[in-house]
């Protein structure tokens, strides 16, 4: 399939079946112009491989041709997920075929998708969110700032469960938090020095802004309760007033928190316990992470590892 097919577009007998399909999508079903453009370009793309085909008619494609594409797109660069949005298209476009009596069968009803790998989350370097912690708050919206996000980094919390916090959540004199996590599940988590020194400060100047009765840890300028929103939005000027190198958002502290402690302790049975994960599954991510860091430093260090250009500076040096 060349870019000047593609050009093209696909023939009038495949084209029309098409477009027919995105009027019914438009008129019956409602669909915004956005999710009809996506059925379009995905469909016309199938359409101009199908022209290419022995027998190039929509009842004539089967789910062995069906898997050969779905090939070839993930040869073209496409990920998992591309691919499903793809499958999914073309399956709704059968239903409507077979609908019309255009066609005689589905065959994108038993093709997945492969697998998309799964992303790592982005992780903030130490050297960095010390720097950034160790900032100077300017007033007292700051002193609270910075207190959420040590406590976030210092426990690894959600930011639901951070916004949700409760004066009586805190025990300053015990260094823990008690937080409500996924399914309502509650757990006790250890604070760390940084975290219960920027609390405490918060707590001296809270009472100017939180009125009587609110239980609140953390409000906002009106004295009711702090929303997520916002705190995500004071966490990014926070980095950017404070001179951070990448977007700052609360699950970087969490991502963070989970890698450093991996990194330090190595313990992953720990790590689950204190982010609330019920599958260790989901905090074997972080592993992947830990091994990311070892591999790059072994590559830099080792000497059969280092590449030829790398010993050869080494040799100049």
């Amino acid at each position: 399939m060349s870019p000047a097919d593609e050009e093209s577009g696909p023939a009038a007998t495949l084209a029309e079946p098409v477009a027919a399909f995105l009027r019914y999508l438009a008129s019956e079903k409602r669909h915004s112009p956005r999710t009809c453009g996506s059925y379009r370009d995905d469909l016309n793309r199938f359409a101009v491989w199908v022209e290419h085909l022995p027998s190039p008619a929509w009842r004539s494609v089967t789910s062995h041709d069906l898997r050969r594409y779905v090939a070839r797109l993930s040869r073209e660069g496409l990920g998992g997920r591309s691919i499903a949005r793809h499958l999914s298209a073309i399956r709704r476009f059968y239903e409507y075929l077979l609908r019309e009596h255009l066609a005689v069968d589905n065959p994108a009803l038993d093709i997945r998708a492969p697998k998309s790998g799964r992303r790592l989350p982005k992780v903030a370097d130490v050297d960095q969110l010390n720097h950034l912690l160790d900032a100077t708050p300017d007033d007292p919206l700051e002193i609270r700032d910075l207190s959420m996000f040590e406590l976030m980094y210092s426990s690894g919390l959600r930011l639901s469960e951070l916004a949700g916090l409760d004066l009586q959540s805190v025990d300053v004199r015990g260094g823990e938090v008690r937080v409500l996590g996924k399914g309502r599940k509650e757990r006790l988590l250890p604070v760390g020095r940084r975290a219960l020194e920027a609390l405490a400060r918060w707590l001296d100047v809270r009472g100017a802004m939180a009125p009587d009765g609110e239980n609140a840890l953390y409000v906002s300028r009106r004295g009711d309760r702090l929303s997520t929103r916002s705190i995500q939005s004071r966490l990014s000027r926070w980095g950017i007033s404070k001179g951070a190198d990448q977007r700052l958002h609360p699950h970087l502290l969490r991502h963070s928190f989970a890698s450093h402690m991996l990194e330090s302790s190595g313990d992953l049975r720990a790590v689950q316990e204190l982010l609330g994960h019920a599958d260790i599954a989901t905090t074997q991510v972080y592993t992947h992470l830990d091994f990311q860091h070892l591999a790059k430093v072994y590559d830099q260090s080792h000497p059969r590892a280092r590449r030829r250009g790398n010993r050869q500076e080494t040799e100049h040096r």
